[in-house]
């Protein structure tokens, strides 16, 4: 074989999309879809084994060899229980509400790239579904479209629980969503373009966590944030709000939310991989000794240890930390993670302007980006300690202040049980007598 034939097919480029033949589009929607459908249930099987031996406990093992099997028979279970739909719910939003939910979280994997091209069947074609100039936005995109299930479904479920539940996954959504493309900006500077081939193309010799380590610390935090998961999953608080927003769902329908969330979590692992991680190239120790290791189908291995690695992290902090409260996570979102974005963005655009002007950057930038994630860490710990000021409680024996009228603005609310309401003691309720042995109506019996 001569020295060209033996040479790696090129870098996808933008221009390579759109002229596969049918059969090989539809192959990879179908690779795509069952790659997902695989991953949920792996994911679903490694997070209950890891968070089981945190615990102490074993976790599944009846079903198949190690249980590998487990989510398989819970999706079995599902499919085969009864599909209760509560009398009084919108049916047609509450039927759809869980198939947007799902749709769009298999949509956005089609802009992933798996690897570089490579000879199917005597056809070169690149390892991705297909790529566009803002494939970044149709992943964004994506991602706000599944929040309109999650509102839509406690909308139409007619339960208070729900509809909160589907009230702050929007509001978590706008808050961390905003944090999440202000952290892309400066990859896309770095890289030139929103299309996820070039952005990996442009991690060729140093990956953007290295250059740009700020802006993947912001997009880890709100990735965890976007995929409503613990320490975030507000929506879903059992302590206030029952179940969330799928409270009133069973069988199919609350398979569908239960698959969307892991799809998401999918989904966000191989975008930072892809924007921050070099996607589907070795890391450096592997890709300087193999000449051959970001070549053929070996990146596909690289990119899912990466993917599995970042799912692994998700279901470490779900084993690990608490939920925070929502006053806590606004906070973080609005005062912290947005203005820290908004800074770091003007301080890579200067420097882009200064290197483009012929100045030697590279000292000054990485200096930047350690001062940059030294203040971000100082603010969360500050912000957190003023939290904690802001909870410490009342000193004992000091003299409560002007209390306000608990249904003001028309939203009546039960009165504290405090021993001061309205500047007077409360009289404690006494329990009803009986006067006479022959009264009719006594305190409870006839």
């Amino acid at each position: 074989m001569s020295s060209l034939a033996a040479a790696p097919a090129p870098d996808p480029q933008l221009q390579d999309f759109g002229s596969d033949p049918w059969w090989l589009i539809g192959g990879k929607v179908l690779a795509i879809f069952v790659f997902l459908v695989v991953t949920v249930l792996m994911t679903m099987w490694i997070e209950r084994r890891v968070i089981g031996r945190m615990q102490l406990r074993v976790g599944p093992n009846r079903a198949g060899s190690f249980g590998l099997l487990q989510g398989l028979a819970d999706g079995v279970k599902l499919a085969l229980k009864e599909d209760i739909v509560p009398r009084q719910v919108d049916k047609i939003v509450f039927i759809l509400a869980p198939v947007m939910a799902a749709v769009p979280a298999f949509i956005s994997f089609i802009v992933i790239p798996f690897g570089p091209t490579v000879s199917i069947f005597g056809h070169q074609t690149a390892l991705q579904g297909t790529d566009l100039p803002v494939a970044v936005l149709l992943v964004l995109a994506m991602s706000s479209m599944a929040i309109y299930g999650i509102v839509l479904a406690g909308w139409s479920s007619m339960s208070p629980y729900s509809l909160l539940g589907g009230l702050r996954s929007s509001a978590q959504m706008i808050s961390y969503e905003i944090a999440m493309g202000l952290s892309f900006v400066a990859v896309f500077m770095f890289a030139g373009s929103m299309s996820t081939s070039e952005i990996v193309a442009a991690q060729h010799d140093k990956w953007f966590v290295v250059l740009l380590a700020p802006s993947f610390v912001v997009y880890v935090i709100t990735m965890m944030g976007e995929s409503n998961r613990i320490p975030f999953d507000l929506p879903e608080g059992e302590g206030e709000l029952v179940g969330g927003f799928h409270t009133e769902y069973s069988s199919l329908k609350f398979a569908m939310f239960f698959l969307a969330e892991y799809i998401n979590l999918a989904t966000l692992s191989a975008l930072a991989t892809t924007l921050f991680l070099g996607g589907w190239r070795a890391p450096a120790p592997i890709s300087t000794v193999w000449a051959g290791a970001n070549s053929g189908w070996w990146p596909v291995l690289w990119f899912l240890i990466k993917i599995f690695l970042f799912i692994f992290f998700f279901i470490w902090l779900r084993g690990s930390l608490p939920r925070v409260r929502y006053d806590q996570l606004m906070k973080l979102g609005w005062k912290v993670l947005m203005p820290f974005s908004l800074g770091w963005i003007l301080l890579v655009a200067t420097i882009r302007a200064l290197r483009n002007d012929g100045y030697e950057m590279r000292q000054l930038f990485i200096a930047a980006a350690v001062v940059a994630a030294i203040v971000l860490v100082a603010t969360v710990i500050w912000e957190m300690a003023r939290g904690r000021e802001d909870d410490k409680e009342i000193v004992p024996g000091a003299t409560p202040g002007p209390r306000t009228d608990p249904s003001a603005g028309g939203f009546p609310v039960p009165p504290m049980d405090a021993p001061h309401y309205h500047g007077r003691a409360r009289e404690p309720v006494r329990p009803a007598t009986i006067e006479t042995p022959s009264e009719e109506v006594t305190s409870g019996t006839h």
